[in-house]
């Protein structure tokens, strides 16, 4: 086996490693929002002792890259392309914390049935955080710059979401001070989606680096 086809083998089980990893935390956010909704108190727990999974993989990927730039000293876009896997991985395991912030915030919640208005925006916000995960993905495997800068512009919309609700949870806690801590959890809550969805901007930033080694600023 040559040196270079190793290294290519490497890489692409590198890939492999990594949209695995991004399935997981795609799941994971999912798992999250839903359990919030339907106050499922065991889908939370499930959510909280999934992330070691997702935290091992992340640092065997690190590992596999660290590796890859010190054994094979790779140059140009090879260089790129393990600096991106760390980069790649690491907002994955950010967003797979903030799925766990997010079950966490589920316990609080637990056995208080929900009277503040808005709740909507919870699911609409995870569902364009997990589509941006996912197009983030593509865009890597695909080399997809445009695609890349498609993504990163759904951030907008979840970001308006987010001021929305935040804007509508305040107005609930000033006309009924009964619902402050559940609407101060949902705060949090929604400011969890927001992170994960500049996370995944992050992503495309990354591929747009590995493409054209050129740095940009898209959240």
């Amino acid at each position: 086996m040559s040196p270079r086809y190793a290294f290519e083998k490497s890489l692409a089980e590198l890939q492999q490693d990594i949209l695995r990893m991004a399935s997981l935390v795609e799941q994971a956010i999912y798992e999250a929002v839903e359990s919030l909704m339907k106050q499922d108190v065991t889908g939370a727990a499930q959510v909280i002792m999934g992330d070691e999974m997702i935290d091992n993989l992340y640092l065997e990927i690190e590992d596999k890259c660290v590796k890859l730039i010190a054994t094979q000293q790779p140059m140009a876009r090879d260089l790129r392309v393990a600096i991106t896997g760390i980069k790649i991985c690491l907002s994955l395991e950010r967003m797979a914390d903030h799925a766990v912030d997010i079950a966490r915030a589920t316990m609080c919640l637990s056995g208080q049935p929900f009277t503040v208005k808005c709740l909507e925006y919870i699911p609409q916000m995870g569902r364009l955080a997990r589509q941006m995960v996912k197009e983030g993905l593509d865009a890597y495997v695909n080399s997809d710059v445009q695609k890349a800068r498609e993504m990163c512009a759904l951030d907008d919309e979840v970001d308006y979401l987010f001021a929305r609700m935040f804007r509508e949870l305040v107005g609930n806690m000033e006309e009924d001070p009964r619902t402050v801590v559940q609407a101060a959890y949902l705060l949090y809550v929604s400011r969890y989606l927001e992170r994960i969805a500049d996370h995944a901007t992050n992503i495309g930033e990354a591929v747009i680096y590995l493409v054209t080694g050129e740095r940009r600023e898209l959240n």
